[in-house]
Order: C-alpha cells, then sequence, then structure tokens
C-alpha cells in the first residue's frame, strides 16, 4: 500500500513539475514581444495603457498585458466611388485616395477605436460636400482645388487622433451618362463649327491668291501689249521716214538721169547754143560731188542719205528702243521669278500663311482686304513715259 502511495505521489510530482514548466514557458514567450522597425506597439496591463513599445525586443509582464501595434509607415485609404450632387444640380460619382500617416501611436490608440475606418468615412462625407459646392464644369476641371479642400477638412480631426493627411487624390469624376452625352454632342459640334471655319478660311485665301496671281498676270500681260504697241508705233513711224527718204532720193535721181538723156539728146543736134532749167543744174552740181574728180563746190548741197540725224533719231526714239525692251524683260523677270518663289514654297510645305485661330485668321484678313493694293503697273509706266508718246513727223 505504502509502496502505491509513494507510486501515485511520484506521477503528481511529475505532473506537477510539468505544469510548472509548461508555465514557465508559456510565461517566458508572454513576456517577450518583439516589435518591428516600422511599427509602435501600445502596452496596457489589466486593461491600463502603460506605454509605447519601441522596435526591437521588450519584456512585458506575462498573461496580463496586451499590445496593439501601429503601423508608422505611410498608408493608402481607398474611398469608395461617392454620389453627389453639384451646385448646378447635375449628378456626378466620383472616388479617392487618401495617404495618411500615425504621427502620435498614443492619440491613435486612445482618441479613436479605428483610425483608418474613421478617415475613410470622414473623406467620403468631405468629398460628397465639396462636389456639391462645385458647379458641374469645376468639378471636371479644378481637381487640384477639390483635393486641396478635402486635404483642409481632414487635417483638424485627423490630427485629433494622431494621424496626419499626407495626400488627397481625386481620381475620377464622372458625371451622369445623359450630362455626357450632351457634353458629347457640345464638343462635336464645336469642333465641326471650327472644321468650317478653318475650311471657310482655306477657301478664301486661296480665292484671294488666285486673284493675286490673275492680277499679277494681267498686269504683266498689259505692259507688254503696252511696250508692244509702243514699239509697232516707233516701228511705223521709221518706215514712214524711210519711205519718204527713199522717195525723195529716188526722185532726185530719177530727175537727173533724165536731164542726162535729154542733154545727150541735145548734144547731138546742130544748135550751139542750149538753154537748162535751173533745177537741173542744181540737181547735177550735187550729184558731181559725189563723183570721183568731181570739181563742184565742196559746200554745194549734197543728196540725202537714209541716215537720221540727231534730231530724227531722238523724235523717233531710236536709242530709247533696247532701254524700252530691257526694262519690259526686267519687270517680267522680277514677277516671274517672285511668282515661282511663292509656289516653290507652298509646294514644300514652308507658306508663310499658316492657319492660326479661326476668329484671329478672320479679323486679319478683314483688314488685308480694307487696305488699298498697290500699283505694280508703275515701272511699266514710267519705262514708256517719253518715248512711245510722240509721233513722227514727215519732212
Amino acid at each position: 500500500m505504502n509502496a502505491l502511495l509513494l507510486q501515485v505521489g511520484g506521477v503528481v510530482t511529475s505532473l506537477v513539475a510539468v505544469l510548472l514548466l509548461v508555465i514557465a514557458v508559456a510565461a517566458v514567450f508572454k513576456s517577450v514581444v518583439i516589435v518591428q522597425a516600422y511599427e509602435k506597439k501600445a502596452l496596457t496591463v489589466f486593461g491600463e495603457y502603460r506605454k509605447l513599445l519601441e522596435p526591437g525586443i521588450s519584456f512585458v509582464p506575462p498573461f496580463v498585458s496586451n499590445t496593439h501595434p501601429f503601423d508608422m509607415r505611410t498608408q493608402t485609404l481607398d474611398v469608395p466611388r461617392q454620389e453627389a450632387i453639384t451646385r448646378d444640380n447635375s449628378p456626378v460619382t466620383a472616388d479617392a485616395v487618401v495617404y495618411i500617416k500615425v504621427m502620435d501611436a498614443k492619440k491613435a490608440f486612445l482618441e479613436v477605436e479605428d483610425y483608418q475606418r474613421a478617415v475613410s468615412n470622414l473623406a467620403q462625407t468631405t468629398l460628397r460636400a465639396v462636389l456639391g459646392d462645385m458647379e458641374l464644369d469645376d468639378t471636371l476641371n479644378k481637381r487640384g482645388e477639390i483635393n486641396a479642400r478635402i486635404r483642409r477638412e481632414l487635417d483638424e480631426p485627423t490630427d485629433e487622433w494622431g494621424v496626419r493627411v499626407e495626400s488627397v487624390e481625386v481620381r475620377e469624376v464622372n458625371p451622369s451618362q445623359d450630362v455626357q452625352q450632351a457634353m458629347e454632342q457640345q464638343t462635336s459640334a464645336e469642333r465641326r463649327r471650327r472644321a468650317m471655319i478653318l475650311e471657310a478660311q482655306g477657301e478664301r485665301r486661296s480665292a484671294i491668291e488666285k486673284a493675286e496671281g490673275d492680277k499679277q498676270s494681267n498686269i504683266i500681260r498689259a505692259q507688254g501689249e503696252k511696250q508692244s504697241q509702243i514699239l509697232e508705233a516707233q516701228g511705223d513711224a521709221i518706215s514712214t521716214v524711210l519711205r519718204a527718204r527713199s522717195a525723195e532720193s529716188m526722185g532726185e535721181r530719177a530727175v537727173i538721169d533724165k536731164g542726162m538723156e535729154t542733154l545727150a539728146e541735145i548734144g547731138q543736134g546742130e544748135s550751139t547754143t542750149f538753154v537748162l532749167p535751173q533745177e537741173l543744174t542744181s540737181l547735177v552740181g550735187r550729184y558731181g560731188k559725189h563723183l570721183t574728180g568731181s570739181d563742184t563746190k565742196v559746200d554745194g548741197q549734197v543728196l540725202d542719205s537714209l541716215e537720221f540725224d540727231e534730231e530724227t533719231r531722238e523724235m523717233l526714239g531710236l536709242d530709247d528702243i533696247e532701254e524700252i525692251l530691257g526694262q519690259i524683260d526686267e519687270a517680267a523677270e522680277m514677277d516671274v521669278e517672285q511668282m515661282e518663289q511663292e509656289a516653290q514654297a507652298i509646294k514644300e510645305g514652308a507658306d508663310t500663311a499658316e492657319i492660326k485661330d479661326p476668329d484671329q485668321v478672320i479679323q486679319e484678313m478683314d483688314a488685308e482686304m480694307g487696305e488699298g493694293a498697290p500699283d505694280a503697273g508703275a515701272g511699266g509706266a514710267e519705262a514708256s513715259d517719253g518715248t512711245g508718246e510722240r509721233e513722227p513727223e514727215p519732212e
């Protein structure tokens, strides 16, 4: 019996020893707390807040203490999509992202139950309130202003929770389907309007350039015709004078030849007394001056040659013909060269008449059409002045 009691007592002692060992191991395990480098833990003993555990190994009272971790890194909170009515009664939906950081883990533990959920709910209500204070166009265009207003609204309450709102970003703001269709139609109509204005500008520019080209062509053609008429008139004058000179010279020679034949007939007669007309003697003297060895007086009157004196040449404008032709060629060459350069520039896409804003280009075209065009034919008129207007005077 005693042996049995001793055996039972040994088993109980062993069980107690094992139990004490297990309790000791559990106590050691519970008393050691490892805090990560990016977090802090709030320590409570018997439900009472004691302190914040810093990163590393910490020893706490086992079985009667609890730790509550807080991530000290920047955290991202998604704000669910919210529906709101803008100030101009347009329904919109929007969602956002809030970046927060725990600055005081003690306040985040003691002042708010769940700081993440609290910040998310506060951001949702603030987003709806901000969108409701703005018009539809502002909600679509002023994204930065929306972000700044939400952040300002979140700063004060979250500061009491030991949380700092680092940034707020609204990801999407979408109007209702009907509003989107109306906006698309408005944008399409505006684009069609601008396209029609640009097309009209192009046609107007083309018509102006064509009219300018036709005007230059008509000017050059008129200059050529005018100079041609001048030269033709000068040619007719020269031809008239030459025919008159030739007729006069041939008439004198005919009289002389006829007179010589008469003298020959008189010389064959028997009479020794001859009566000669004075005109015949004068013509014979003028003709004889050009004969070799003639003893006719040097200062006697001679037959007129076909060459023109200086007065006749000036009257006919013979010395100005080359100058007039040179001016015609120069004017035509300048205009043609300029037009070729402009055509080449347009072909290469380097035309200076680039299309600008429709309203601005229309105003510039109206200003250009109101100004007077320069007289491109002044050079041709000046070249022909004083040369082609004279008429030859018959001698």
